[in-house]
């Protein structure tokens, strides 16, 4: 058993809520909350007075009731993770324990750039010292000399290199830096033992009382792969750019209007839930929440990509960050801190990033026996020359061995995935499109067929009670019954039957025993009163619907319009008709899901008159109506088993099953919790034209992921037999170490700065 670490519960590892690696150390967490709290500052929670001081939280957080969110945001830039193993996280900057390479900060994270400015600095004081022992390869300098410039690039300009090479092994996770240790090391030591005592070497190798020494190849090596590291992590820096712009948009203050009508500014985390606050024309909205008074236009573009701003008005929800135009407004606090949309899109973003996609398998396969394989392969070339090659063959054996354990770069192969996913993620989120994890920008490019939802993803999802036809009942008091009960259910329908008594100043009373059947009916007892609303299907078991009541369902229903029907004590005698307007996007989203060869597949759970009307005016192929959720998935399934790949496009409870089977499942960012926890992908806005973007963007990540593996791999299976000496019997071609350095520098780099290519595709 492991002990919670914030909370000082006892904690079963293998049943833990989530793990955190800190200084070495695993540490397990009963709740999600925890985990959140010790990755924000752990050594607060390792101290033992912070341990005393919340040694209560057990009693305060962990009893059956629901955890509150911090209202203070977690603090940025206090984690970091590894580009190529982004598994691997940890609180401040350092370097990666199986590849050793520099971490950088999560998605969001304050960029540190000391990293940056030490290799820097190491970089341009290597290339000063090296200068003149490159000159030195023409104009021979004595060797005491080449041993002053070298000594200090090798041994501080290459320390990082040299201490990462020492950890590899400590680890026994062998990785680029083992290459780049023992490459250095063999040229230095080699050139030390030749000044020093150059009497130890055959005499083959000696011209007079000297043996040709490498010191500038050493040098060299160390100041080229110091500029590699340098531009990598610049580019590197780049990478989660769109995050960091987004949280940029965040205001710092907020205008707080008082009871008493008095205006304070003050900081945006003293802003708490329920506030008042005034956003002036030109300003930023501060927090999410709902306009109170005053109208405007608001411009989402930094939230969902698309440029048009949007009408608000009382009762409308507004969200953080987006910039509100001429009008004054007054908005309710609704969400504040780590709750809200964008610190949301942030921290699923920065989750995302962490994953793999499953390309990178066979990247992993590879380079889980790189090393191991280059390090043979640089004994077997030093072998080979010593045993076979011309005099004077240990000079070869050693050139061409280092040159081998330099030119190999498992960071091309490594990188060529995570780098362009997690550059892809980023650009998504600034066109709101949020991708769950790296497999779901992999699959959406495959998908050939969407199916949709029609409420709330095809349509606007706010419907309008259009009509309410009685029999035998009186008008007023059914629709108060009913309206009472449907205020319990969250389907749009139900809320449009709410806003249609509510329009006409019915006063709503409680429910009780509510009972949901998903898809079919809900029932309540209000006032007394058993009342019951669904389906025709649904009141079958009450007697059926009497034929005057179905017969105008049926008309109402070849308009568009969707009927449902409702029985008080437990006998049929309303019919309620809905329209919900088609959102005014879905045409255009139509026809560029055509442009991109995807058939369109409508389920609905309307009858087959409501919603082959939609289709019609939409151009939708094939409808399958009057479907519950569980045959939402049969349909799915029968598209998956006849060869299709399947998305799912919706945003309702009832959308959850089938969004889980689909290859893909797509939740609507305006829809409810549990659709966008079910699905592979969420579009912030609910616009359907995003679901072009996203496959237009998976299709070029993967791309761009294809292009990496490519270079990375036929870079390597090229350069190390090259550099091996495999030309040589018909050529003459050599590659010299600092060649090698130059070309193994570049590779990574130039995996990088593709994959930052996808900044500037045109979605």
């Amino acid at each position: 058993m492991a002990l919670d670490p914030v909370c000082g519960m006892t904690v079963d590892p293998s049943k833990a809520a989530g793990a955190f690696d800190y200084k070495g150390t695993k540490y397990y967490f009963c709740s999600k909350h925890c985990l959140h709290s010790f990755g924000t500052d752990p050594e607060r929670y390792l101290s033992k007075k912070a341990d005393a001081a919340h040694g209560h939280h057990h009693d305060a957080q962990h009893v059956m009731m629901p955890v509150r969110i911090s209202k203070k945001p977690k603090a940025p830039g206090s984690q970091y993770t590894c580009p190529m193993h982004p598994e691997i996280v940890q609180t401040g900057p350092g370097s990666c324990p199986k590849c050793g390479m520099a971490l950088v900060p999560v998605a969001g994270a304050e960029e540190d750039k000391t990293e940056l400015r030490d290799m820097t600095r190491r970089f341009w004081v290597s290339a000063v010292l090296s200068a003149p022992l490159v000159a030195s390869m023409y104009f021979r300098f004595p060797q005491y000399i080449q041993l002053v410039l070298a000594t200090p690039v090798v041994l501080w300009g290459g320390w990082p290199f040299f201490h990462r090479f020492w950890l590899s092994l400590k680890n026994r996770s062998p990785n680029m830096y083992t290459l780049i240790g023992l490459g250095v090391a063999l040229a230095y030591v080699y050139s030390v033992v030749a000044v020093f005592a150059p009497g130890l070497f055959p005499h083959e190798l000696r011209m007079g009382n000297e043996v040709g020494a490498y010191f500038e190849a050493a040098a060299v090596i160390v100041t080229l792969v110091l500029l590699g590291e340098v531009m990598q992590l610049r580019a590197l820096g780049e990478t989660s750019r769109a995050i960091r712009q987004l949280l940029a948009l965040a205001p710092h203050t907020a205008r707080r209007v008082e009871a008493d009508g008095r205006e304070a500014e003050i900081a945006l985390t003293e802003v708490s839930v329920g506030d008042r606050l005034r956003v002036r024309p030109g300003e930023k909205i501060p927090v999410d929440g709902a306009v109170v008074e005053g109208s405007t236009h608001v411009d989402e573009s930094m939230l969902t990509g698309e440029p048009i701003p949007v009408e608000k008005k009382a009762g409308d929800r507004v969200t953080g960050t987006t910039i509100n135009g001429k009008g004054t407004l007054v908005i309710r606090a609704d969400r504040v801190g780590s709750d809200t949309l964008l610190a949301r899109i942030v921290h699923m973003v920065a989750e995302a990033q962490r994953t793999r996609a499953p390309v990178q398998r066979l990247a992993d396969l590879v380079a889980a026996y790189f090393v191991q394989g280059v390090i043979a392969i640089a004994v077997l070339t030093a072998l080979a020359w010593w045993l076979l090659g011309p005099e004077p063959r240990l000079a070869y054996a050693l050139v061409n061995a280092v040159s081998v354990l330099i030119i190999a770069c498992p960071c091309a192969v490594g990188l060529a995935t995570p780098i362009s996913i997690t550059v892809a993620m980023g650009q998504g989120a600034l066109n709101g499109i949020l991708f769950r994890n790296a497999e779901a920008v992999e699959k959406l490019r495959e998908v050939d067929t969407l199916v949709v939802d029609k409420t709330g993803t095809l349509t606007v999802g706010r419907p309008e009670l259009v009509a309410f036809v009685v029999q035998g009942v009186d008008e007023r008091e059914a629709l108060q019954l009913i309206a009472s009960l449907e205020r319990a259910s969250e389907h749009p329908l139900a809320q449009a039957i709410v806003r249609g008594a509510e329009s006409r100043k019915f006063a709503l009373q409680p429910v009780g025993d509510f009972r949901s059947m998903t898809g079919q009916a809900v029932e309540g007892v209000v006032a007394g009163r058993k009342v019951t609303v669904g389906s025709a299907r649904a009141m079958e078991t009450l007697g059926g619907v009497p034929p005057a009541l179905l017969e105008k369902a049926d008309a109402l229903r070849g308009q568009g319009k969707g009927a449902m029907f409702a029985a008080i004590d437990g006998r049929v005698c309303t019919l309620m008709a809905v329209a919900d307007p088609i959102k005014e996007t879905t045409p255009d989203a139509v026809r560029l899901l055509k442009g991109q060869r995807i058939r369109l597949v409508m389920l609905s759970g309307d009858a087959r008159k409501t919603a082959e009307a939609v289709a019609r005016q939409l151009g939708i192929d094939e409808v399958v109506a009057e479907v519950l959720p569980e045959q939402k998935v049969e349909k799915i399934k029968a598209l998956q088993a006849s060869g299709r790949f399947v998305a799912m496009a919706g945003d309702g409870i009832n959308d959850a099953p089938a969004l889980a089977q689909a290859n893909v499942g797509i939740a609507m960012g305006t829809g409810t919790d549990v659709a966008i926890e079910s699905a592979a992908v969420t579009l912030v806005k609910g616009d359907l034209r995003a679901i072009v973007k996203a496959i237009r963007l998976s299709r070029a990540t993967m791309r761009n992921v294809k292009q990496n593996l490519f270079f990375a791999f036929v870079y390597n299976a090229i350069g190390v037999p090259v550099a091996a000496g495999l030309l040589y019997p018909v050529s003459g071609l050599l590659l010299s170490p600092i060649i090698s350095g130059a070309a193994m520098a570049m590779s990574s780099v130039s995996v990088v700065t593709n994959a930052l290519r996808l900044r500037r595709v045109r979605l």
